[in-house]
């Protein structure tokens, strides 16, 4: 008797698995293909650590097969958590694989798009640093920089730089919307903060720059406008350096180099430059600035990207033509899972996805939410092998080798 209610349950379990397997493959723009071809990765399949499961697998796209890298990360798991990967500052960048390890995590991601090159500004240092907001641990990093100033593709309709996929201090992950609120008071009034670590600020404002942001110039963060980033840089800037509270020092162009601690740079553009023009040396000057989620969630980490899946369903507009190494972040299970992408960029998978393609993938995946973080050779997913002591990629980044990134999603889980 207990050999047949065995027998009847391992039935069930097998209709269930080849149910869920039949569901994998109804994709409409894309079908995933079950266990990779030998020598398609490095390492197999398998648990990470406790809550944490890595798999992959081929996937069937419209250009062509692409192999994808996926994480699965129970956030309900008290041992397990994740965060932002950075080097330390916003203006710097370090290889995933660099990241995971020095922080201790035992898997992840790489995050937002960024400040890569800077070839429309001859003479002007590009910054490295990301697009979109940045919390780590619950602290703000950065805001966003103008939606005429991001590197990446196009974004879908009715998407900004502000878009971000975290997890709150309720161990939950959303999509969500960050903004800056921030002011500059000083005995004459109060001035709008426009700008935090920012490689761009809006034309006409004011923008902050802390010991966050790291050595690079500040020079960027006044060329381009907020509607065309090849603009030339403006011709009317300023900077104030405030220390512990008063007004330090300034200068005609924004400088470079470390900002130490409780020091705050004033960066001023075209009215902003104006504005800071007014300021003596010596006069008190209290900055305040703060990153605001739209849904009023504290936040323990977010990272930039823009999404792709709201609510099971794909956002009207999405690129559905070109096709592309992509990583993507999805939510599932009401926030409580996590779901990490990197498609392999070796060779005979390239081609990659479309980005409607990324959204129908997600879905099948569990995602009711999901996210775009940086592709092509940003694509990397890192994991820790059984007992190792260190992460190794686990898929192959189409420049041949990790590309340094300014941050990543980072995936920590307790012995």
């Amino acid at each position: 008797m207990t050999r047949h209610r065995q027998r009847r349950a391992a039935g069930r379990t097998g209709r269930s698995v080849r149910a869920f397997l039949a569901a994998l493959t109804a994709l409409a723009g894309a079908a995933l293909l079950g266990a990779a071809p030998a020598g398609a990765a490095p390492n197999g399949a398998g648990r990470i650590a406790p809550g944490v499961t890595y798999e992959q697998f081929d996937i069937r796209a419209s250009k062509g097969v692409t192999h994808a890298h996926v994480l699965s990360v129970d956030l309900s798991d008290p041992h397990v958590r994740v965060g932002l990967l950075y080097p330390g500052a916003v203006a710097a960048r370090a290889t995933v694989s660099r990241l995971a390890d020095a922080q201790g995590a035992v898997a992840g991601v790489n995050g937002d798009f960024f400040n890569i090159t800077e070839t429309q500004h001859p003479g002007v240092e590009a910054t490295g640093a990301s697009v979109g907001p940045a919390i780590a641990q619950g602290r703000a990093l950065k805001a966003a920089v103008p939606d005429g100033q991001r590197f990446g593709p196009a974004l879908p309709p009715g998407t900004t730089t502000e878009d971000v996929i975290g997890v709150g201090t309720d161990r939950l992950a959303r999509l969500d919307r960050v903004v800056l609120d921030g002011s500059i008071r000083t005995p004459a009034g109060e001035l709008p903060l426009r700008g935090l670590n920012q490689y761009a600020l809006p034309v006409g404002s004011i923008g902050a720059f802390t010991s966050q942001w790291g050595s690079v110039s500040r020079l960027r963060a006044v060329c381009g406008t907020d509607t065309d980033r090849a603009a030339p840089c403006s011709t009317d800037t300023y900077e104030v350096t405030v220390r512990h509270g008063r007004v330090a020092s300034a200068a005609d162009t924004p400088g470079s180099g470390p900002v130490a601690p409780g020091t705050t740079v004033l960066v001023g553009r075209e009215a902003g430059a104006q504005q800071l023009r007014k300021f003596a040396v010596g006069e008190a000057v209290e900055v305040r600035h703060a990153l605001a989620a739209a849904s009023r969630v504290a936040y323990e980490f977010v990272v930039g990207g823009y999404p792709v899946l709201r609510g099971g369903q794909p956002l009207p507009g999405l690129d559905g033509v070109t096709s592309a190494v992509r990583t993507a972040a999805g939510i599932a299970d009401g926030g409580r899972r996590l779901v990490l992408l990197a498609l392999d960029g070796a060779p005979p998978y390239r081609t990659g996805l479309t980005i409607a393609e990324v959204a129908d993938v997600m879905r099948t995946l569990g995602s009711v939410d999901a996210f775009s973080l940086d592709g092509g050779g940003s694509s990397t997913l890192v994991a820790r092998a059984p007992g190792a002591a260190a992460v190794s990629v686990r898929n192959h980044p189409s420049g041949g080798a990790e590309r340094p990134v300014p941050n990543g999603i980072g995936v920590f889980a307790a012995p």
